[in-house]
C-alpha cells in the first residue's frame, strides 16, 4: 500500500485530498496543527522550527518505516500590513515563510534523503498558490514570496533528483472555497473578485483534491517539474 504524509488535512483542501486518496486505496498520514480538538492527524506546528522534523519522524514510525509520497498542503494567509510596525511586520513576515516555505521544505529535504537511503522512487506534491506567479494583495506580500519560493523548489527537485526516480510537482489554485478564502473574499468584496475569474466562481476543494490525487499516483513520470493551474483561468501563463 502507498504511504502518502499529507500536511494540512484537517480542513479545506487537505481534508478532499485525504477524502480522495483515500478512496483510491491509499493510507494518508495526516497532520494538523493543533495539539487539542477532534481533528485526527499528527500534531505539528510549523512555526516551531522543528515541528516539520517532528512530524516526519511520527509519520515514518506509523508508516512502518516507508513513505512514498509527500504532499505539503499545510499554510496560513494572514495579513500583514505594509504601514504595520517594523518588527511586527518583520515577524509576520518570518511567520509565514516558515510555515509556508521552510517547513515544506524541510519535509522535502527528509523525503529526499529517505528515498535516497531506501534506493526507492518516490513523490512530492506541493501545493502552492496563483499568487506565486500573479501576486497577491498589498498586505499579502509574504504570501506570494512563500509560494513563489514553492515552486521554485519543487522544480529544482523534480531536476536535480529525476535520474534517481523522485518525482516532484505543484498545484497552483486560485481562490478555493475554504475558510481562508471565505475570509478573504469577504474582506475584499466578494463580487468584485469573482468577476475577475471568468468562470465566476471559485474552485471547490474536491476539484484541487483530484489534481493532488493525480499528480500523487499516476501523473507520468515524463510530468515532473510540471506546476498545475487551478484558477478557473483567473491567471494563466
Amino acid at each position: 500500500m502507498t504511504n502518502i504524509l499529507l500536511t494540512g488535512s484537517s480542513r479545506g483542501i487537505g481534508a478532499a485530498a485525504a477524502v480522495a486518496l483515500n478512496a483510491a486505496g491509499t493510507n494518508v498520514i495526516g497532520h494538523r496543527t493543533a495539539a487539542g480538538g477532534t481533528a485526527r492527524g499528527i500534531a505539528a506546528d510549523f512555526a516551531d522550527p522543528d515541528g516539520a522534523s517532528g512530524l516526519w519522524a511520527a509519520a515514518l514510525d506509523q508508516a512502518g518505516g516507508t513513505i512514498d509520497v509527500l504532499v505539503n498542503n499545510a499554510g496560513v494567509f494572514e495579513a500583514n500590513p505594509l504601514d504595520g510596525d517594523d518588527d511586527v511586520w518583520a515577524a509576520n513576515w518570518a511567520r509565514t515563510m516558515q510555515v509556508n516555505l521552510t517547513a515544506s521544505a524541510q519535509l522535502c529535504r527528509l523525503a529526499v534523503l529517505h528515498w535516497q537511503a531506501c534506493g526507492v522512487a518516490g513523490r512530492i506534491v506541493n501545493v502552492a498558490s496563483r499568487a506565486a506567479y500573479r501576486g497577491d494583495s498589498p498586505a499579502h506580500w509574504h504570501y506570494a514570496a512563500s509560494k513563489a519560493g514553492m515552486v521554485a523548489m519543487t522544480k529544482t527537485i523534480a531536476r536535480g533528483y529525476a535520474r534517481d526516480g523522485i518525482l516532484a510537482f505543484a498545484v497552483c489554485p486560485g481562490f478555493t472555497m475554504t475558510g481562508m478564502a471565505e475570509e478573504y473574499l469577504e474582506s475584499r468584496g466578494g463580487d468584485a473578485l469573482l468577476a475577475d475569474i471568468p468562470l465566476g466562481r471559485v474552485a471547490d476543494p474536491a476539484e484541487v483534491a483530484s489534481v493532488i490525487r493525480y499528480l500523487a499516483l499516476e501523473a507520468p513520470a515524463s510530468m515532473t517539474g510540471a506546476v498545475i493551474d487551478v484558477n478557473g483561468a483567473s491567471y494563466v501563463r
